[in-house]
């Protein structure tokens, strides 16, 4: 029989390896997405900006509800690899149920927060005090920050067509 803590252990690992692996691919679709920007493939993609105001939380009690572990939209995350998933809760009035232009699932691009720059989920919803902001799923412990000023997009559609730049 198998004991317990090599059955969490055994089960632990590939799950670390499949994050792993996840946030890779978003850094790869980032990158691949910049390099179309650079090369003037520019109109193949609908663009949407928007300009928000970036801060983090943490998924514990004080800065969320009674169940910090499960999302807005119903996801269940392990609070100790929040950093992992790349999810964001974004305010209400970027919220398509409160008439804003998006919806639980997509994904959006922050771009000028340095390290924290990149592609994320949208997964979560705001306190209704908020407006126009967008804030980073983090594990607990992890750095505090607020960007101001921050330009968030949104691709929308990808023509497989090149453009002429002639």
């Amino acid at each position: 029989m198998i004991k317990l803590r090599y059955a969490i252990l055994g089960s632990i690992i590939p799950m670390m390896i499949i994050a792993h692996y996840a946030n890779n691919i978003m850094d790869d679709l980032y990158n691949e997405i910049n390099t179309l920007k650079d090369n003037g493939y520019c109109e193949c993609l609908e663009i949407q900006e928007f300009d928000v105001t970036v801060t983090m939380y943490n998924p514990t009690r004080g800065q969320t509800d009674s169940t910090p572990n499960i999302t807005a939209d119903g996801t269940k995350i392990n609070i100790w690899k929040a950093s992992d998933y790349r999810y964001v809760a974004l305010s209400r009035d970027l919220l398509s149920r409160w008439g804003g232009p998006f919806e639980y699932g997509e994904y959006i691009v922050i771009e000028g927060i340095g390290e924290n720059s990149g592609i994320y989920q949208v997964r979560d919803t705001m306190n209704p005090k908020h407006t126009n902001r967008v804030d980073i799923l983090k594990t607990p412990g992890s750095s505090q920050f607020k960007y101001t000023d921050v330009t968030m997009y949104r691709y929308i559609k990808y023509n497989n067509e090149m453009v002429d730049n002639s």
